[in-house]
């Protein structure tokens, strides 16, 4: 594959449903003249690393790990996957993996390490953790530059925008109501955004269709993504019919496991 790609691993929430691992995604983009493809993946929530088997997707090359926040829906499964690379692979991964993430990322790291042992953070290669504040950017070793952007759901959490030569990508992770986020995320490829509860039930730390509608309508993105869509809204109810109702015309559409977009302009 020679074009940049998002796959959808997770798209569910704190609530289990059989069809669906919690928060994760994956992206791949071709690599440069001077660097190889870059494999990120944003967020490892419960199931991701079933979910990333299932769609025979390289977990064993990940190259960076983004974590929006640290509530257990976003990031329950990073044991699992540490776990996975240092024992599970037919041979002993050296490439370095750096893990990006809002303030707190490496007490949460070495927290972690504390509970499930040295593995999480000496798994046999070079863990780097590097974290962003936001407004600040930083490039990728494969060449996409990630930046990242206070969202208002916890003290730490932040959403990502990831650009490269030739494509761009957005992810909210959790996020209340911004009119600043909007313009972060303007004019990217794909903008997969959290859509939580019904309008009747909207909260400052999450969006509903309306609220998504004024993002949407801010960041005019090629396609929306919509994800982490509580069970009593999804069921039952067109969702991308309420965001467009509520004043977004764009092209919309409902993140489902193994889910692939084209990020590539053009």
């Amino acid at each position: 594959m020679s074009e940049a790609e998002l796959t959808v691993v997770g798209c569910g929430t704190v609530v289990p449903e059989a069809d669906r691992a919690a928060s994760s995604y994956w992206i791949s983009s071709p690599g440069t003249e001077s660097a190889a493809r870059t494999r990120v993946l944003f967020d490892c929530g419960p199931g991701a690393l079933q979910a990333l088997a299932r769609l025979g997707l390289p977990w064993g090359k990940i190259t960076d790990l983004a974590i929006t926040h640290f509530h257990a829906d976003h990031v329950g499964a990073l044991p699992g996957l540490f776990f996975a690379l240092k024992h599970g692979l037919p041979r002993p991964r050296g490439r370095p993996l750096t893990v990006w993430g809002p303030a707190g990322t490496r007490r949460f790291f070495e927290k972690l390490a504390g509970a499930y042992g040295d593995f999480v953070l000496n798994p046999g290669f070079s863990v780097l953790i590097e974290e962003l504040s936001p407004g600040e950017a930083r490039d990728l070793s494969g060449g996409p530059r990630l930046e990242a952007h206070k969202t208002p759901h916890t003290d730490e959490s932040v959403a990502w925008r990831l650009d490269g030569e030739s494509f761009s990508f957005g992810y909210t992770g959790d996020t209340g109501p911004s009119t600043e986020l909007g313009s972060f995320m303007r004019g990217v490829s794909a903008l997969v955004c959290e859509c939580s509860l019904p309008d009747a039930q909207a909260t400052d730390n999450h969006l509903s269709p309306a609220r998504v509608a004024e993002l949407a309508a801010a960041a005019c993105p090629r396609l929306l993504v919509l994800t982490h869509v509580y069970p009593h809204l999804r069921t039952g109810h067109d969702v991308p019919r309420l965001v467009a109702e509520a004043g977004y015309a764009g092209a919309t559409r409902v993140a489902t496991e193994g889910l692939r977009v084209s990020l590539t302009n053009g």
